[in-house]
């Protein structure tokens, strides 16, 4: 599949301010005498704790290492699958998948061919690697929908015609075989599961440890209770409830002064996700201090009784590599009403993977639900309109999408249909978009309050809208960062967000313009944000993510 792409320019050396850009703080503007320090020397001089921009060095598979290539294991062909498009094959792939994954993983070849597929296929264990000969060579193609092969499923709240295909499942599902099960009995029985990461039901989590001690955003160390409950590489969950003034919730939009006067209470769906969950692998054990593999996204707060948890069952280390996922091509259903043609879904998976795959005729192209660490590169969304392209719900972090590309939609929209682009929600953070070329959509933040995400070397078709309902809060928490983004429609919306977004920094984007703007700032007052070399996007270094994980491997050694 061939990636076109903008020259990547790589370096760690100081941001050059455009002549006459308008450096923001506080949301006044700087006098010259007074100018910012330079905002990539800031961040150097303070990696883990900036104001306006969040560390992503961690963001991917295994926090950044690179993808394993795993031997083959089984050939689908041997299993009878048919590679000719003359019978279902899902059979004989998930029984492959299965076999292997029983044998403590490698990889299941899709030998070039077309693969008609009439079920989910499941890839619901660890270690395990769909691998086919190129997305260019070998497609599954998908003739039914999630509906048609598991049933209606509705949104939580009862609704008659919303559908929510609209944003979950996929015809090719990496999630732990046991929860698979129990999400589409769920479904099919018409009980609305839980998306996240403590399962259908949302009782799969476990105190281990509480942590007692304060901790200050971007400290790797933690102190809890009882250390000897933990050890090395163990997967847990870091939990944070928030409390009756909401200062959790504040905290994630930075605590700005507007959030004071915002109506919390209201907003039903937002507190529905409560409370916090971020998934983090233990590096080192010491007594009752802990060092974590990461650093922290917020600050750990006793008053938001933080403590260790276990989760529901996760797949890692598994991924989906070499192919295409086509879908029958049929017209773009209405808002909210897709009946799950749906390429590639993550959900409750950490690190894992999607390299060269391409996905045609979605209602959704790669979905990302409650996910954790997964590198998504070298892919391409196609064919007709898609809801969403990309999106990473329900507390997804620190994932990446890098090398992506939104190709122009080969039939005009359906009228009523939205196309939403590339999409965090629901408290999502450390997730960066990369290298990226949009023909269609938005950058999309989807409300209920992702923060510290990044989206850096991207050229857009700014043509999509941004979604998400009243009751799901703010479009924005603190610490987003779009970072040298060429805009070719020159429309501002949801992409030159320091009027919109708190202590966020829109840096070398090219000049827009207010037409069909449809994010509003969800506080009043300052919202700290900055606005630097605006107009220039030849600014250095090029790309965010590239130069923060290079700086990260040079104080590391």
């Amino acid at each position: 599949m061939p990636i076109h792409r903008r020259t990547l320019l790589i370096g760690s050396a100081q941001l050059g301010a455009a002549a006459g850009a308008a450096a923001m703080l506080g949301g006044l503007p700087t006098p010259a005498s007074a100018a910012p320090k330079d905002l990539w020397q800031e961040f150097t001089d303070n990696p883990f704790d900036h104001p306006q921009v969040p560390n992503v060095a961690y963001a991917g598979y295994r926090t950044g290492e690179s993808l394993p290539r795993r031997e083959v294991r089984a050939n689908v062909l041997k299993y009878g699958a048919r590679n000719d498009g003359s019978a279902d094959a899902s059979a004989a792939i998930n029984k492959a998948i299965a076999d292997v994954g029983a044998k403590g993983g490698g990889a299941v070849l899709l030998p070039a061919g077309r693969y008609r597929i009439d079920h989910i296929i499941q890839l619901g264990h660890s270690n395990v690697t769909l691998r086919g000969e190129g997305s260019g060579r070998t497609t599954l193609h998908a003739p039914h929908s999630l509906e048609g092969i598991v049933g209606k499923n509705r949104d939580r709240y009862g609704s008659s015609t919303k559908s929510a295909w609209s944003w979950s499942g996929g015809l090719v599902w990496v999630c732990h075989r046991d929860r698979l099960h129990d999400l589409i009995d769920a479904i099919r029985h018409r009980r609305w599961p839980d998306e996240g990461w403590t399962g259908n039901k949302g009782d799969k989590d476990e105190v281990i440890t509480t942590i007692s001690a304060d901790a200050s955003r971007g400290a790797f160390s933690i102190t809890v209770a009882d250390g000897g409950k933990l050890r090395p590489a163990q997967r847990v969950l870091l939990q944070l409830s928030d409390d009756r003034e909401h200062s959790l919730l504040k905290h994630m939009c930075g605590d700005i002064p507007g959030t004071a006067k915002y109506p919390w209470a209201k907003k039903t769906k937002l507190l529905s996700l409560t409370p916090f969950v971020w998934p983090v692998r233990i590096a080192k054990v010491n007594g009752d201090r802990i060092t974590l593999a990461q650093p922290l996204p917020l600050a750990v707060r006793r008053d938001w009784k933080p403590r260790l948890t276990t989760m529901c069952p996760v797949v890692t280390d598994s991924g989906v590599e070499g192919l295409t996922i086509e879908m029958a091509k049929t017209e773009r259903p209405k808002h909210l009403e897709d009946k799950g043609f749906n390429g590639l879904a993550f959900q409750c998976a950490w690190d894992c993977w999607a390299d060269d795959v391409r996905v045609v005729n979605s209602d959704n192209g790669i979905l990302l639900v409650s996910a954790k660490g997964i590198t998504v590169q070298r892919t391409r969304i196609s064919g007709r309109g898609q809801h969403h392209s990309y999106a990473c719900r329900q507390q997804s972090h620190d994932n990446l999408f890098d090398d992506f590309i939104i190709d122009e939609f080969t039939t005009k929209p359906t009228p009523g249909s939205i196309h939403h682009g590339i999409d965090v929600e629901g408290l999502s953070c450390g997730n960066v978009w990369s290298r990226g070329q949009m023909a269609a959509g938005t950058f999309d933040t989807h409300r209920a309050l992702p923060f510290g995400n990044v989206r850096t070397e991207i050229t857009i078709n700014n043509n999509g809208l941004h979604g998400g309902s009243d009751d799901a809060g703010p479009l924005y928490g603190a610490r987003f960062t779009h970072w040298n983004i060429e805009v070719t429609n020159k429309r501002a919306g949801c992409v030159k967000i320091d009027d919109v977004a708190p202590y966020s920094a829109t840096v070398g984007i090219s000049k827009v313009t207010n037409s069909g703007q449809t994010d509003r700032p969800d506080f009043s007052g300052p919202l700290r944000s900055r606005l630097e070399s605006y107009g220039d996007t030849s600014v250095t270094p090029a790309n965010l993510y590239v130069a923060q994980r290079d700086l990260r491997h040079r104080r590391n050694g």
